[in-house]
């Protein structure tokens, strides 16, 4: 594995930081702060929580940041406010210069190899453009006809143009696996009203940023965005496995 110097070297990131030392978590805000403005502590503990960066910890367990994790920060969120890219695409790509893999660019828009990055990646990034017919969507998802029909009749996919992007093929392979268990999408129409309370949730948060029509605004409004569903996505998930894991005791 590359040493977190060469994965630097790797991604191309101007030092930015020259000192040797250690920085606490409110002296790495001050230095971010210039550059990602709406930066804060939560944010940096929630990429760490989703494996972006691992800092020091002291004996008492405060956090200390190294030079390489202020860049690696300073990466992950330019990736995230100029190119919109999921948490998860951002840590595979990351991953991939720390396993010492060369991608040939940065995400989003780039051309890859299935050699120099995970496969993840590749299907992560691919996915954006996706476009498929009916008929390639049961192809991929192993779906019948009949239960793609159903999904976008309980609105749990839907077509534009006949055609379905990346986020139906999840859900249809997700669908599909629920089904072997005997849960059709009518049982499913609990989650449809449950994400658009969540969604609802989202945009009231954001809606004095989108309201303003300068970029640099929308930039952040997707970036509290995204983490904020991940949020609500991360307490769901947990909840249920917490229930779950009440059957075993």
């Amino acid at each position: 594995m590359s040493s977190p110097h060469t994965a630097r070297r790797t991604l191309g990131i101007s030092p930015g930081i020259t000192s040797t030392g250690v920085l606490n978590i409110g002296e790495v805000l001050r230095v971010l702060v210039v550059d990602f403005p709406q930066i804060t502590a939560s944010k940096i503990r929630f990429l760490e929580e989703k494996g972006l960066i691992t800092p020091q910890r002291t004996r008492a367990g405060y956090r200390k940041y190294a030079p390489h994790d202020v860049e690696r920060l300073r990466f992950v969120l330019a990736l995230q406010r100029d190119q919109y890219l999921p948490l998860k695409v951002i840590k595979d790509y990351v991953d991939a210069i720390d396993r010492g893999e060369k991608p040939e660019s940065l995400p989003g828009g780039m051309t890859l190899s299935p050699r120099m990055v995970s496969d993840q990646l590749a299907q992560e990034l691919g996915a954006h453009a996706r476009s498929l017919t009916p008929q390639a969507l049961a192809a991929e998802t192993g779906a019948q006809l009949r239960l793609i029909e159903e999904l976008a009749s309980f609105g749990l996919i839907a077509a534009v143009d006949g055609r379905f992007d990346e986020h139906a093929l999840k859900i249809t392979k997700a669908c599909v696996q629920l089904e072997s268990h005997g849960i059709g999408p009518r049982h499913l129409r609990p989650f449809r009203a449950a994400a658009d309370r969540e969604l609802g949730l989202v945009e009231r948060v954001v809606a004095p940023v989108v309201s303003r029509r300068d970029v640099s605004s929308k930039a952040r409004a997707a970036e509290t965005a995204r983490e904020i569903s991940e949020l609500c996505l991360d307490l769901h998930s947990a909840l249920v496995r917490n229930h779950v894991a009440k059957m075993d005791r």
